[in-house]
């Protein structure tokens, strides 16, 4: 492979976004990394969660984007756990230590299916406002690979990454597409072997998401319409599962449309986190909303109001 093409941008984050590691559990190796950038004054931001494959900073233009417009946006990187629930119980203790009752999630792949399990259990006390799942699944059995997930952890890292890399689009892309699969490579060969272990047991562990659970919560589903690690089937469900979920569609991006379209999925987000301007709930400092994108909110509500009564 030649030579890891590095965005201006990218070099532009590393130099003005510091990277903060927490620790939140009672185990010194469970350590969380986090970007946290935009208004402090915000208290409830969008946090992305990344894919198997991905580190906090994936999300590098999401974060220089949103937080020049005024949004606080956190982007991750999970500590090693090996199932759903010391996941979701990690991640609670994270948000009480950073001081936030509600939070926005944007979930790539397994990123978005922790997202919706953490959202599940939660609901009871709910601290998730509201989902935005990209390329993402509602059920691990879509992967075949149940059966291997407990042995994940007895593989060396090569082979790891040789299964992860299987996943990656292997035909002819546009230079945006290569550039991205280029950095996400060079993430993936910077996780160890418990990281990349760890996660891939998440993916493939016998789980699904019960969506009663869940059902209020505003949803946005965001795919591409070409070559991605999910299946139509896959697809399909999600829709099924979220019928009232706003949908976002990219003709073209791949497995990670937030690096090489990172415009249009910034743009979908903007769209997503509309309806919670005004309230508190916003993601957004109230001082960078004009009175324009206020109006057009309450007409889009209304109009929304209206045709649910029609």
């Amino acid at each position: 492979m030649g030579e890891i093409k590095v965005s201006p941008d990218y070099n532009w984050f590393r130099s003005t976004v510091p990277l903060k590691k927490i620790i939140v559990d009672d185990d010194d190796s469970k350590v969380w990394s986090l970007y946290d950038a935009g208004p402090r004054s915000i208290r409830c931001p969008l946090i992305f969660l990344p894919p198997v494959s991905g580190t906090a900073d994936v999300f590098f233009q999401q974060i220089l984007a949103l937080s020049g417009w005024g949004y606080r946006v956190i982007a991750l990187q999970y500590p090693v756990y090996w199932d759903i629930f010391e996941f979701c119980d990690g991640f609670r203790k994270l948000l009480d230590h950073l001081q936030l009752d509600k939070v926005h999630l944007f979930g790539a792949s397994l990123g978005g299916f922790l997202a919706q399990k953490f959202a599940e259990y939660t609901h009871k006390s709910p601290r998730v406002q509201s989902l935005i799942l990209c390329n993402s699944f509602s059920d691990t059995s879509i992967f075949n690979q149940t059966w291997t997930a407990n042995s994940f952890w007895l593989m060396p890292a090569f082979m790891l990454k040789k299964i992860v890399l299987g996943n990656f689009a292997s035909g002819p892309v546009d230079p945006e597409m290569a550039d991205g699969i280029d950095f996400m490579v060079d993430r993936l060969e910077s996780l160890g072997q418990s990281e990349l272990a760890s996660r891939l047991t998440l993916n493939c562990q016998n789980s699904y998401v019960e969506p009663h659970k869940i059902r209020d919560i505003p949803v946005t589903i965001m795919d591409v319409f070409d070559q991605s690690a999910l299946s139509t089937e896959a697809k399909e469900e999600m829709y099924k599962l979220y019928p009232n979920a706003r949908r976002a569609h990219l003709k073209t991006g791949g497995n990670f449309p937030y690096l090489c379209r990172s415009a249009e999925v910034n743009l979908y987000v903007q769209i997503h986190l509309l309806q919670f301007h005004g309230t508190r709930y916003a993601a957004i400092d109230p001082s960078m909303v004009s009175a324009e994108e206020l109006e057009v909110q309450k007409a889009n509500l209304q109009a929304s109001s209206d045709q649910e009564q029609a």
